[in-house]
């Protein structure tokens, strides 16, 4: 075991009604809201950060290290470590395993990660591609839809190949709702069925309006420092970090390398698991991103929680509801809870809630440990992280 172990102290977000800040804000205010509520969780004082983690996105100036210099300055801190990387909705998982390389390695001692988004209140969100990007010229012009689209055709590759039906991608929705009824937070909570799903608006064939996830508003942060820091100031219970894996593979759906298959996660999930020296059957609760049904799914068959095409199978029956033998997706996900934009950092949040046990009546008994997994861009990069309470 490292000298310096990392481990997350603090998290917090942003409070919402209806999907939207209670009150007017930037991102900036968005972002240093939730870095003072996650630090006054971990007991740490907004000096004590050293390092600085962010992917900015819909009203930060400039992804990457921009980034982390605007929100530096408003913060008012120095960090001596930095990192800007964004591949999208798993930024924060990578950002989780890149502080803890730092932390271990002496470059920081206090590693704040944060997200905001106001995209809901500034009906800011445009995620159409440039033909002039890369392989975009491949796509937009011929009205690919962005970024459902490339879902949809991933979808549709899993249903020819697998026999995957729309109503086991709405047993994911509807399960998801049921988590989300118990979470006060969450956006929806209304009760929700297969035949809802079903009959709800399709939107790009196969997959339904109910398939999709929420446009909201929302914000993040997460504290780590070192077990030793953690135990000294003896303020939370410190969630362990034991293993993590990042990887990408695409930009644009036309390249990805299998439409019926997360490379990318398979890779990330490989890694993740094999640091951590955990078996599938050791955790206790999972966190995917769900920016769509189908995105869940592909990464439980990517993770190796099942086989490929097995997916709908696994899901079936209300599998990862409440009471149901896989615990998944356990604050309402992206498709019920919120989705800002990029979601990876509100997997993160839950986890670390789920292993202190706050979670109320969604609590998952005696959870002690946790996989999270991040999916960035259309299905393009993924990232892992495993934690745990001991």
């Amino acid at each position: 075991m490292s000298k310096r172990e990392a481990v997350i102290v603090g998290v917090a977000d942003l409070p919402l009604k209806d999907g939207k800040v209670t009150v007017p804000m930037s991102v900036l205010q968005a972002q240093a809201l939730c870095a003072r509520d996650a630090l006054a969780d971990a007991g740490i004082p907004m000096r004590a950060v050293d390092g600085l983690l962010t992917a900015g996105m819909w009203g930060v100036p400039g992804p990457g290290q921009l980034a982390t210099v605007t929100l530096s300055e408003y913060l008012g801190i120095a960090p001596r470590f930095v990192d800007g990387t964004n591949i999208g909705g798993s930024a924060f998982e990578a950002h989780v395993a890149h502080a803890a390389t730092s932390i271990e390695a002496g470059r920081c001692e206090v590693a704040l990660i944060t997200y905001g988004s106001l995209q809901r209140s500034e009906a800011s969100r445009n995620l159409a591609g440039r033909p002039s990007v890369l392989t975009m010229q491949y796509e937009t012009p011929w009205g690919m839809p962005t970024p459902v689209g490339g879902y949809a055709l991933a979808a549709m590759r899993h249903m020819h190949e697998h026999g995957t039906t729309s109503a086991q991608l709405a047993e994911i929705a509807v399960a998801t709702r049921k988590w989300a009824a118990m979470n006060p937070s969450a956006t929806m909570r209304d009760p929700l069925s297969i035949d809802d799903v079903l009959a709800s608006p399709m939107i790009s064939d196969p997959l339904h309006l109910l398939d999709a996830c929420l446009v909201t508003d929302g914000g993040g942060a997460v504290v780590m420092t070192t077990a030793e820091h953690a135990r000294a100031i003896g303020h939370r219970k410190p969630v362990h970090v034991r293993g993590y894996g990042e990887a990408h593979t695409h930009w644009t759906i036309a390249a990805m390398p299998d439409l019926a298959r997360l490379t990318a996660a398979e890779i990330a999930g490989r890694e993740a698991f094999a640091m951590a020296g955990v078996r599938h059957d050791d955790i206790d609760v999972v966190e995917l991103y769900d920016s769509f049904t189908i995105t869940a799914l592909l990464t439980l068959e990517a993770l190796g929680f099942c086989q490929r095409g097995e997916g709908g199978a696994f899901v079936s029956n209300q599998r990862t509801a409440p009471g149901g033998a896989f615990p998944m997706n356990t604050n309402g996900g992206g498709l019920s809870y919120a989705h800002p934009g990029m979601y990876g950092i509100f997997l993160l949040i839950e986890a670390v809630r789920q292993l202190r046990g706050e979670c109320g009546p969604r609590q998952v008994k005696d959870a002690a440990t946790a996989l999270v997994h991040g999916t960035g861009g259309t299905l393009s990069s993924g990232a892992t992280c495993i934690l745990s309470t001991h």
